[in-house]
């Protein structure tokens, strides 16, 4: 306020959703936000929260965990929430599966635009 300025370089947010380059270099993007729309994504696809110490240590943090099963159409579907089976067809979990994979890419320019994500939506 007035002349006195500041400007925080603290990281803030919740680990397991804050996107990798954001922890790294505390600089906020688009694409940040869409890494944790990607988390969530995950969490309701999965019925696991991001982060859960209670699991394997292998399995502790949900993206690490599912990152690499996303792309294997048939695993995909073994590990979704069972509470939702019957719920969906198989064609549109792996779709929204592909989404999320997409979503949590490691690099930021990997990721999909606001406006993709609401098209791969409404087109379920």
């Amino acid at each position: 306020m007035g002349d006195q300025t500041h400007v925080s370089t603290r990281v803030m947010g919740t680990y397991g959703y804050a996107a990798p380059e954001y922890i790294m270099t505390g600089h906020l993007t688009a694409r940040s936000d869409i890494y944790g729309f990607g988390v969530v994504l995950l969490e309701m696809l999965i019925g696991r929260k991001a982060l859960d110490k209670s699991r394997p240590s292998h399995e502790h943090n949900l993206v690490d965990w599912a990152r690499p099963i996303l792309t294997h159409e048939k695993k995909c579907l073994k590990i979704l929430d069972p509470r939702m089976d019957g719920q969906y067809l198989p064609k549109a979990a792996i779709k929204v599966s592909n989404l999320a994979h997409k979503c949590i890419s490691q690099n930021p320019k990997g990721r999909p635009t606001v406006s993709h994500i609401v098209q791969v939506l409404e087109s379920l």
